[in-house]
C-alpha cells in the first residue's frame, strides 16, 4: 500500500487499522470543548507527526491517521477529510476552510482491474503558508507549492507551483502571488 503498489483494502489488517482510527476519530469528533486540551491530544496520537500550534475542528476524519504528517500552526476547520492510504505531508502555518478534501486513494481506470476490488494510492504534499478553500478537493499525487493560495471549490488534480492562486474544476493558476 505505503509502496504505491495496487492492493487489497480489505485485507484484515488494513481493516483493522482503520476500525481504530475510526473509534479514535469517532471519540475525538465528540469531546466537548470544556476537554479542548484532551481533544487536542488525541488528534496528536491518531496522526503521525504533528507540530506546535495544531488546531482542528471537529468533525475530522480520516483512513489511518498515522499517513499524516503536519507541521506548525496547522488549522483545519469543520469536515476535514484526509483519505491517508499513503503519506499526506502538511507543511507550516497551512489552513484549511471547511469541506476540505485530501485524498490519496485511487483505482485503476480499467473496470476490469477497478471491479477486483484492489486499489494504489499517491502521496500528496503540502508546501508552507498555504491556504485551501472551503470544499476544496487535492487528488492523489499533487504536490502543492509554498505561499499557495486555493479557490473554495477547486479540484486540484495536478501540482501547483508556489506563490500563485489557482481556482476551478480542475484547478488552474489565476494569478502569480507576489509577496
Amino acid at each position: 500500500m505505503l509502496t504505491g503498489q495496487m492492493y487489497d483494502p480489505m485485507d484484515p489488517e488494513l481493516v483493522d487499522e482503520r476500525l481504530k482510527a475510526r473509534l479514535k476519530f469517532q471519540e475525538i469528533n465528540t469531546t466537548t470543548e470544556e476537554r479542548k486540551p484532551e481533544r487536542d491530544q488525541n488528534f496528536r496520537n491518531l496522526l503521525g507527526a504533528a507540530g506546535e500550534g495544531l488546531w482542528i475542528e471537529p468533525p475530522f476524519y480520516c483512513d489511518y491517521g498515522y499517513n499524516i504528517k503536519v507541521g506548525k500552526s496547522v488549522f483545519m476547520n469543520y469536515n476535514c477529510c484526509i483519505l491517508d492510504v499513503m503519506e499526506v505531508t502538511i507543511g507550516n502555518n497551512v489552513m484549511f476552510a471547511p469541506n476540505v478534501q485530501i485524498y490519496t486513494a485511487t483505482h485503476p481506470l480499467e473496470a476490469k482491474a477497478r471491479n477486483s476490488g484492489r486499489e494504489y494510492a499517491k502521496p500528496i504534499s503540502i508546501g508552507n503558508d498555504v491556504w485551501i478553500g472551503g470544499g476544496a478537493i487535492v487528488c492523489p499525487g499533487v504536490t502543492i507549492g509554498n505561499g499557495v493560495v486555493i479557490g473554495a471549490g477547486a479540484v486540484v488534480t495536478k501540482d501547483v507551483p508556489d506563490n500563485v492562486f489557482v481556482a476551478g474544476n480542475p484547478a488552474r493558476v489565476i494569478k502569480k502571488i507576489q509577496n
